[in-house]
C-alpha cells in the first residue's frame, strides 16, 4: 500500500500535478461542489479507483469490503485522521455512486500517472506465454527485475498487503478476477509480463 509520502512524491511530477487538479475540478463540480478536499487526498483517491472497482464486480460493496476500503483510504490520507472525518473516505462515497461515470477519466491519470514515474520504456522481461502455468522462480525473478514502483502499484491496486504479491496461490471470485484483469488493461499493464504473471496466481 501507497504511504502519504509516495503519493506527495507522485503528484510532484508537474503533469501528474496539473492532470489531478483538472479531474479533481471537473469531479467536484459534478458530484460534490462543497467538498474540501486537498490534491494529494483527490489523487489517493484515483489510486484507489481499481481497488473501488474490484470490490464492486458483482455490482454491490458489502459491509466487509466496505470497511476494507474505508481502511486502505485512511491509510493513503495525508496527515491521518483518526479522530476526524478523512476527506478520502468521504470522497470515495461519491465516487462509488457514479463509478462507472469516472472510472474510465480516473484510470487514465492513473495510465498517465504510470507511465511516468515508472518509466517502462525499453523495459526488459522475458516474454510470458499466458497459455502456461507460471514458473515459481520465474514470477520472483520478474518482480525483482521490474521497477520498485511498478510492483507498489500493482500489489497496491489488487492485493490488501504489498508482500502477498509473491504469493503464488491467491484466491479471489470469479467476477472479481475478470474485473482485475480488465483494469490492467484499461491501465496498460496486460502487456507486461509480471503482469500476466501476476494473474496467473490467482484460482
Amino acid at each position: 500500500m501507497f504511504t502519504e509520502y509516495e503519493i506527495e512524491s507522485m503528484i510532484a511530477y508537474p503533469e501528474v500535478l496539473e492532470a489531478t487538479k483538472v479531474l479533481k475540478k471537473d469531479f467536484l463540480k459534478a458530484e460534490a461542489p462543497y467538498l474540501e478536499i486537498s490534491d494529494d487526498d483527490f489523487f489517493s483517491l484515483v489510486i484507489m479507483t481499481p481497488t473501488i472497482g474490484i470490490a464492486m464486480a458483482d455490482g454491490k460493496i458489502t459491509l466487509f469490503e466496505e470497511m476494507a476500503l474505508n481502511k486502505k483510504a485512511r491509510k493513503l490520507s495525508k496527515g491521518g485522521y483518526f479522530m476526524k472525518k478523512d476527506p478520502v473516505v468521504y470522497a470515495m462515497k461519491y465516487l462509488i455512486k457514479n463509478y462507472d461515470n469516472w472510472q474510465d477519466k480516473f484510470f487514465n491519470l492513473l495510465k498517465m500517472t504510470i507511465k511516468v514515474t515508472c518509466g517502462l520504456d525499453g523495459m526488459n522481461l522475458k516474454p510470458f506465454d499466458e497459455n502456461q502455468d507460471v514458473d515459481y522462480h520465474e514470477y520472483r525473478e520478474a518482480i525483482l527485475h521490474s521497477p520498485y514502483l511498478l510492483i507498489r502499484f500493482i500489489a497496491s491496486f489488487f492485493l490488501e498487503n504489498d508482500e502477498d504479491i509473491i504469493n503464488q496461490n491467491h484466491r479471489i471470485g470469479k467476477s472479481e478476477y475478470e474485473k482485475l484483469v480488465l483494469i490492467g488493461e484499461k491501465l496498460d499493464l496486460h502487456h507486461l509480463s509480471v503482469f500476466k504473471m501476476f494473474c496467473k496466481t490467482f484460482q
